[in-house]
């Protein structure tokens, strides 16, 4: 039996600290007008039922920890999602003295989907292209391989670490910096691979 993970592929969304505009736009990829459950999605509130962790908006020392937190309570194949120009660098608020960056300086990212806020169907094209990524980490797994050799966490520099005061010096955040895609994947395909939305049409 052919068995693939990617098949019915489990949720789970969390806002790191939008301005809830993409949280509309997840939720909205859900909805019978976009209908995300035609490629099998099931949205989850527990992560340890969790195949998929779609994040929204910027880190902060505040949620950094619980970001961490719901990434190792999931269990491994997993993919992590950026929403958002805010998940995916920080967006407007990269300069705020909160603001550590994007999701990437808290746990590895497999795909990132820019947008503000990010439409439903780049919601949708993200799963896709993830449910590829748990495929590949699913067949290394099923190999005896370690599954954080594929994807985002393959290439990820360990992100940041707070001090005893709670935040992170600014020179450290980095939070300006373009995340290290070499081993993610952007959303929305390119000239050789148009967006899974829109074959889905």
């Amino acid at each position: 039996m052919d068995h693939k993970m990617s098949r019915s592929p489990w949720v789970i969304h969390y806002d790191g600290s939008s301005c809830n505009g993409c949280d509309i736009e997840v939720l909205a990829s859900l909805t019978p007008l976009f209908d995300a459950e035609r490629f099998g999605v099931v949205n989850t509130g527990n992560p340890k039922h969790a195949d998929i962790f779609l994040v929204t908006g910027s880190v902060n020392a505040q949620n950094l920890p619980v970001v961490r937190q719901i990434y190792n309570q999931m269990l491994e194949p997993k993919c992590v999602v950026a929403c958002g120009i805010c998940a995916c660098s920080g967006g407007v608020f990269r300069d705020a003295y909160n603001v550590i960056g994007g999701v990437d300086r808290a746990i590895p990212v497999d795909v990132y989907a820019p947008g503000c806020a990010i439409r439903p169907e780049t919601v949708i094209d993200a799963i896709v292209e993830a449910c590829g990524i748990l495929d590949q980490k699913e067949a290394v797994l099923r190999a005896g391989g370690d599954p954080l050799t594929v994807g985002g966490a393959a290439t990820w520099d360990g992100g940041v670490e707070l001090g005893e005061s709670g935040f992170v010096a600014a020179a450290e955040a980095g939070a300006g910096d373009a995340p290290a895609a070499d081993g993610a994947v952007a959303a929305g395909g390119t000239s050789d691979e148009p967006a899974a939305a829109k074959e889905a049409e």
